[in-house]
């Protein structure tokens, strides 16, 4: 009888143990999977990353709302209307450049807190100081005639003069030449792009999908 019983006692214990092992397995498998979703697929999306998946046909609604800001004609961002007094130190394409580098032709940092103008109307959807070697940097959605949507960007601005969620016109005076603190000689690294949703990038690249030559592209629609 007492041998019964202690095999009884015997098996319960491992009964127990085993289901004790399970849970504590369970668990721990539980607590791993949601620690790797939340660094991994969390659903929380930033509030720059929202900006940038708003859809095309929205942003389309934007101006539909406020026809007059439809792009009409475009101009050069500095010297308006056809950059006097500036030069392109370094063309779309040249060394992978993205974009247009303005500089004054008296040279150094003597455009350091130069105007910069919007090349036309449209909405500025982003207007901060995203740091490193890019500095201040304002993006503006233009619609030309045939409803399509461009973007140009400006960088390494001393000031921001306009804020994000606003539409400006053209010729508009959004902000002023710097030098990323100190990073180069001052400039105004612009780029023109057709893909809407690009993130701020390197400013160089040899793959050039989504950029358009800004000079040429701004001659093509003056």
């Amino acid at each position: 009888m007492s041998t019964y019983k202690l095999g009884s006692s015997i098996s319960l214990f491992a009964i127990f143990l085993i289901l004790g092992t399970l849970f504590v397995s369970c668990q721990k498998y539980k607590t791993t999977n949601v620690a790797n979703f939340d660094k991994n697929d969390s659903p929380i999306i930033s509030a720059e990353e929202k900006t940038f998946k708003i859809k095309k046909d929205s942003i389309q609604q934007l101006f539909l709302s406020r026809p007059k800001y439809q792009a009409n004609g475009f101009d050069f961002p500095v010297g308006k209307p056809n950059a006097q007094g500036y030069y392109n130190a370094q063309g779309f394409g040249e060394n992978n450049h993205l974009g247009d580098d303005w500089n004054s032709v008296k040279g150094g940092n003597s455009d350091l807190g130069d105007p910069i103008y919007a090349i036309a109307n449209g909405y500025v959807n982003f207007a901060r100081d995203v740091g490193g070697g890019w500095g201040n940097v304002i993006r503006i959605w233009h619609q030309l005639d045939d409803k399509t949507i461009v973007e140009s960007l400006y960088a390494h601005c001393d000031k921001i003069l306009i804020k994000e969620e606003r539409f400006v016109i053209q010729g508009e005076k959004i902000g002023t030449i710097g030098n990323a603190g100190g990073i180069y000689l001052a400039h105004l690294h612009f780029e023109i792009r057709d893909s809407l949703f690009l993130p701020i990038g390197k400013g160089y690249s040899v793959f050039t999908e989504g950029y358009l030559n800004p000079t040429l592209f701004i001659k093509s629609y003056r």
